[in-house]
C-alpha cells in the first residue's frame, strides 16, 4: 500500500466469487480492473468493471464488490476535497494508455519507479487525467419502485435478447405506454437500452473468461452472432474480440 497526501492506493489479486461486503469510504474511490471482471452494487444499481476499465465512486456511497472471475484490482481512495472537479456520481470509464501507466506506477510500482519525489508528480497528474476519461455504458440502474425492481432482478437472473414488455406491464396493471414511461423515469433508460445492458452484464464476464462469442450469444437468445456483435458494438463501441483484446474464444 502506498499513501500519498491525497491518495491511498493498493493492488490486490482476488479469486472468482470473492465478495467485499457493503462499505463506504470517506473519500472518493477509483476501482481499476487490470484483468478479470468485477461487479459493483449499490442501492442505485450495478456497474460492471471489465478489463481496462475503472469505476469512480464518490464519497459515502454504500457499495459492495463481487469478483465474477479472477480479478487483479487496483484501488485508490482520494482524500475528501482533493479535487472539486472530479465526478460527483458513480461513473464507469474507459482507461486510456496514459491513465493506465499512471495507475500502474502509483498502485503497483516497480523497483525502478521508487524515485524520490516521483509520486508527488504522478498523483496530481493522475487526478487530473481521471476527470477526462471517457464514460462507458457499463451501468445497470435499478428502479426504486420495488415492483419494478423485482421484475428487473428476475430478468438479470436470466437475461435474454427478448423482454416480455406486455407481460411486465400486465403484471403491474399498467398499459404498455404507461409502463415504458414509468420505467424510463425510474431508471433513466429506455427499456430496450436497459435490456441490452443487462445482456452485456451477463456476457462480459463469460467473454472475459474465454467463452466463445457464439456460445454466449446463443445462450442469451440472439438469433445470430451478427445480431449480438452489432448490439455489443453499438453499446460499447467495438466488437467483442476488439473490446476484450482477443480474449474471446472465437
Amino acid at each position: 500500500m502506498i499513501v500519498s497526501g491525497t491518495v491511498e492506493s493498493r493492488a490486490q489479486r482476488y479469486q472468482a466469487g470473492h465478495r467485499i461486503p457493503v462499505h463506504t469510504h470517506e473519500g472518493a474511490q477509483l476501482l481499476y480492473a487490470r484483468d478479470g471482471v468485477a461487479m459493483v452494487s449499490s442501492a442505485q444499481g450495478r456497474w460492471m468493471v471489465p478489463p481496462d476499465h475503472a469505476l469512480w465512486i464518490p464519497p459515502h456511497v454504500q457499495h459492495s464488490v463481487e469478483m465474477l472471475v479472477d480479478v487483479t484490482m487496483l484501488s485508490f481512495v482520494v482524500a475528501p476535497g482533493a479535487r472539486s472537479e472530479l465526478p460527483s456520481r458513480v461513473t464507469a470509464v474507459s482507461v486510456t494508455d496514459l491513465a493506465r501507466a499512471l495507475i500502474e506506477a502509483s498502485a503497483d510500482p516497480q523497483p525502478a519507479d521508487d524515485v524520490p519525489g516521483r509520486m508527488e508528480l504522478i498523483i496530481p497528474l493522475l487526478l487530473d487525467v481521471i476527470s477526462t476519461l471517457p464514460e462507458r455504458k457499463l451501468a445497470l440502474p435499478f428502479p426504486s419502485d420495488q415492483r419494478l425492481a423485482t421484475l428487473c432482478q428476475r430478468f438479470v437472473a436470466a437475461p435474454s435478447a427478448e423482454l416480455p414488455i406486455e407481460r411486465w406491464a400486465g403484471e403491474l396493471s399498467m398499459s404498455r405506454r404507461t409502463f415504458t414511461r414509468v420505467f424510463r423515469r425510474e431508471t433513466g433508460l429506455s427499456l430496450s437500452t436497459w435490456r441490452q445492458q443487462a445482456c452485456l452484464f451477463a456476457a462480459l464476464p463469460r467473454l472475459a473468461s474465454g467463452e466463445p462469442v457464439t456460445t454466449v450469444a446463443l445462450d442469451l437468445g440472439y438469433d445470430s452472432i451478427a445480431a449480438f456483435t452489432t448490439m455489443f458494438k453499438r453499446m460499447l463501441g467495438a466488437p467483442p474480440r476488439v473490446y476484450l483484446g482477443n480474449k474471446t474464444g472465437d
